[in-house]
């Protein structure tokens, strides 16, 4: 009986590993049924490149305009179509959530129709992001919780640019998030006084993205032991910088990234923050007055000369006469990730 057991909670193991569907194996699932990711050689068949370029450009990162424009999710292919050639696939939930928003006017967004749930993982909350869909369903209201494999939506092809999405390039963009600032209409409508913001917090300038792909393999070579806390740790560090802020909202929200130090007397009056290619903050160390240098509210302290060479896109520094610097991209990523909660 006991043999009868183990092989059974093997092959049950075995399966798990196969099709990656246990909560326990993973913290995410693919939003589709698309599983080529999976397979040896098959990221032609999980991709779906710009026109006229390779899969890669379907991945997330530098992968575009040769390296100098980023793409902040997963372009994953369709698999079912209807006789009309449009796509019918279900898009999936990622994990356990809540929905955080919803948006049923393409016209208004690169993404067209989008879908955004709320997750809390490792203590974390992350985001994900489904576009491009062709339908949403239609009782999904904010607030209404979800499971992990739930059908949320149908892939598509909506969007607002000028070119669109042919048929052929059908698919679902993918993103995996953390959300900058609790007060993103208060610091857009301060900082960008003459331009539209159709959708307030959920505005995609406020959410900073993860690798899906990469949190994805990871799930499947770790299983139980992944954490998407010491993922989000490990990132590679483009920049170092120290900042003259002690209430912005990130601080609680993530707290798990703010590292502990015994800050001499006088108290806390800015941070250390590492930031990887993309303008995530992926550790953030408290600092006293005595410890920041310089005078201005943001200060270069390092930069990853490889790493800056390797992910150019965000333009974050730049190097004038032989000093890194800060650039216009780099301080308003600053500007929002520190902007004031609310009083």
């Amino acid at each position: 009986m006991k043999a009868r057991f183990v092989l059974a909670w093997a092959f049950l193991l075995g399966w798990i590993g196969a099709h990656g569907a246990s909560p326990l194996a993973q913290s995410f699932n693919l939003p589709t049924a698309n599983r080529a990711l999976f397979e040896k050689d098959g990221e032609e068949k999980f991709f779906v490149g710009t026109v006229g370029k390779p899969w890669t450009s379907g991945t997330f990162g530098c992968v575009r305009s040769d390296g100098w424009q980023i793409h902040e999710g997963l372009d994953i292919r369709c698999l079912q179509r209807d006789k009309k050639n449009e796509p019918t696939d279900p898009v999936l939930a990622t994990a356990d959530g809540t929905v955080a928003y919803r948006s049923n006017k393409p016209s208004l967004s690169n993404y067209g129709n989008y879908l955004i749930l709320r997750h809390q993982v490792n203590g974390l909350e992350i985001f994900s992001l489904y576009a491009h869909l062709r339908e949403i369903r239609t009782d999904l209201k904010a607030g209404q919780a979800v499971k992990a494999g739930e059908t949320i939506a149908t892939m598509g092809r909506t969007s607002n640019t000028r070119e669109g999405i042919s048929r052929d390039r059908a698919h679902v963009h993918f993103e995996l998030n953390l959300f900058y600032n609790d007060a993103f209409k208060s610091f857009y409508k301060k900082n960008s006084p003459n331009q539209r913001n159709d959708h307030g917090d959920w505005n995609g300038q406020n959410l900073v993205a993860l690798d899906p792909r990469l949190i994805f393999l990871e799930q499947q070579k770790r299983g139980p032991k992944f954490s998407l806390l010491h993922h989000i740790q490990s990132q590679t560090e483009l920049c170092r910088v120290t900042v003259r802020a002690t209430n912005f909202p990130w601080l609680k929200r993530y707290a798990p990234l703010v590292k502990t130090n015994t800050v001499p007397q006088g108290g806390i009056a800015g941070y250390e923050v590492a930031l990887n290619f993309n303008a995530l903050p992926f550790e953030l160390i408290p600092r006293a007055a005595s410890e920041l240098k310089g005078k201005t509210k943001f200060q270069l302290l390092s930069v990853n000369e490889a790493e800056q060479k390797k992910n150019p896109a965000r333009r974050l520094v730049t190097q004038k006469s032989g000093r890194w610097e800060l650039t216009s991209h780099g301080l308003n990523a600053l500007e929002l990730l520190t902007f004031p909660a609310a009083k």
